[in-house]
Formats: structure tokens, C-alpha cells, sequence
């Protein structure tokens, strides 16, 4: 009898130990995606402090540069013209190697409320990460007719599994559903149509925010700078001055660019960064700005710059 209840007691134990374990397991995954989405969020938070505080620093530091006779004077990078229109020659050369951008996002909508929710989550999602895994988790969307009603009924975790696996495919699911209850609250399910009301939406920062004025609204209010034309616009030596962040580069390319070129500078210099100006071996020996590029690894470069000048 003895024996018996020993057996009983030892199989008691050893499901007790399966289901401890099974439960060990499961608050150990609950706690790495608690940790990972802390990880997240801290990250974001101080990348949005650290923004804040340069750009400032920036604006308090810009100063204009003043002729002999007291009249300002604009600055202007040298042959800044021609980079530009040797860029515009390119993309037509290299249209076959352009990734669809968020700039087509919405062609085949009707409806234009429908259309710029399109656009703005695109951008959205488009944050560190590529244009074509952007563009799929879009048609993705486009496929489960995507609406503010549809982000509001469906759960947070599906919606989530449909946009992955863009960067941070869990926070933005969540930014999606928190901004949509906005639009639903507060704008009748359309988008802000200001850069601040833009920019007070979950997870959508400046540049997303002139894009998305572009784009969605077709208004021309400043200049989208992502990696691209933040890397760019240092190789070609298009700032007054250095900068850290995109909207440090924003504020120094808007001081000169003139302002009927603003929307055209980030569709324009993406695609060129995309297919010619790469960020690890840029394609200079091909490049028509080879001679006038300061950052061109071209032979004889300074050589031509200077018979240029």
C-alpha cells in the first residue's frame, strides 16, 4: 500500500514539475517580449530627446553670413545646380533599378480619405525599413481593404502579423490602432492636414510629416530628410555646416534650397541613393557628378574641380 501511494505521489510530482516547467517557459518568452518592447521604447525615447536637444542647438547656432557691405548673403553649395540636374538625368537612367516608394502608395484608391490613411500608414511603417518590404506589408493591407473602422475592430496582435515583418512590426501595429482611434475621434477618418497635427500622432515623426503634406495633400511644406538625403547631402557638401540628425540637415538644406524644389528634393535624392550614390561602394566611376562630387572616389577628381572652377 505504501509503494503504491509513493508511486501516486511521485507521478503528482512529476506533473507538477511538467506544468511548473511549461509555465517557466511561458513567462520566460512573456518576459524576453516585455523586455524587448522596453528595449524598444527607451530607444525611441531617447533617439526623439536626442533629436530635440541638437535640433535646438542647431537653430541657436545658425548664423547668416554677412558681405563686406552689411547686406546678408544667401550661401549656396558649389555647383549645387548641376549635382542636381546630373540627379535628375540619372534617375531616368536608372529608372528600371527604383523600388517602388511610398509615393505610389494609394494610386488605385478612390476614395481619398481612404488614400492619404494609405500614405500615412506607409510612411509609418516605411522607418527603418526597406522600400519593398514596406510596399508588401502595404499590399497586404490593400488586400484586407484597410480602413480606420478595419485598424479599430481588428486585434492589435493581427495587425501586427500583417505588416511583419517591417522594423518595429509590434510598436507600429500598436501606433496604427492608437492613431486611427485619433482620426476617428477627432478628424472624421481623415488624416491632419498641418505639420503639427502630423507630428502629435503616435509614431510619426517630422520627416514622415512633410512626406505625408506631399504626398497626401500635395502641399509643399518642407523637406522629407531621411538617411538618404542626410548622407547625401554631406557626400555633395550641401550644408553650411555639419549635422547629426535628419532634422538638423532639414533646417540646413531649407535655409538655401530654393522653396519650389523642397518637394521635389526627397523622392529625387532617395532613388539616387537607392541605384547610384549607395552607402557602402557608391557607383562613382558611373555618376555624372563624378568631377564636381567632393566625396567622388573617381580618379583625377580634384583635378577636374578645379578646371571646372
Amino acid at each position: 500500500m505504501s509503494k503504491r501511494k509513493n508511486q501516486i505521489k511521485s507521478k503528482k510530482d512529476s506533473a507538477t514539475n511538467e506544468t511548473e516547467g511549461i509555465v517557466q517557459i511561458v513567462m520566460s518568452k512573456y518576459f524576453e517580449k516585455e523586455k524587448e518592447e522596453q528595449q524598444e521604447t527607451i530607444k525611441s525615447t531617447q533617439n526623439d530627446i536626442n533629436n530635440t536637444i541638437e535640433t535646438t542647438d542647431v537653430v541657436k547656432k545658425r548664423q547668416k553670413i554677412v558681405n563686406n557691405d552689411g547686406n546678408d548673403q544667401k550661401w549656396e553649395p558649389a555647383h549645387w545646380k548641376e549635382h542636381w540636374n546630373n540627379i535628375l538625368a540619372m534617375r531616368i537612367t536608372n529608372k528600371h533599378l527604383e523600388p517602388r516608394g511610398c509615393d505610389t502608395i494609394g494610386d488605385t484608391i478612390t476614395d481619398e480619405k481612404v488614400r492619404r490613411l494609405h500614405i500615412l500608414v506607409s510612411l509609418m511603417l516605411s522607418s527603418q525599413t526597406k522600400d519593398t518590404m514596406t510596399i508588401a506589408a502595404m499590399d497586404r493591407l490593400l488586400e484586407h481593404e484597410f480602413t480606420v473602422q478595419y485598424a479599430l475592430d481588428i486585434d492589435v496582435d493581427q495587425l501586427a502579423k500583417i505588416i511583419y515583418p517591417v522594423g518595429f512590426w509590434r510598436r507600429k501595429a500598436q501606433y496604427i490602432k492608437d492613431t486611427c482611434q485619433i482620426l476617428r475621434d477627432k478628424y472624421n477618418d481623415d488624416i491632419p492636414n498641418t505639420i503639427e497635427t502630423l507630428c502629435a500622432l503616435p509614431g510619426v515623426g517630422p520627416k514622415m510629416a512633410y512626406l505625408t503634406m506631399d504626398f497626401a495633400w500635395k502641399s509643399n511644406q518642407g523637406i522629407g530628410v531621411d538617411v538618404h538625403v542626410h548622407r547625401i547631402s554631406h557626400r555633395l557638401h550641401w550644408l553650411p555646416y555639419d549635422t547629426k540628425t535628419p532634422e538638423q540637415t532639414r533646417l540646413a538644406l531649407e535655409s538655401w534650397v530654393p522653396r519650389d524644389l523642397w518637394n521635389q528634393i526627397n523622392h529625387n535624392i532617395v532613388r539616387f541613393g537607392q541605384t547610384q550614390c549607395l552607402p557602402v561602394h557608391p557607383r562613382c566611376s558611373t555618376c555624372l557628378n563624378r568631377y564636381i562630387c567632393p566625396a567622388s572616389t573617381s580618379k583625377d577628381t580634384k583635378k577636374n574641380i578645379k578646371q571646372k572652377i
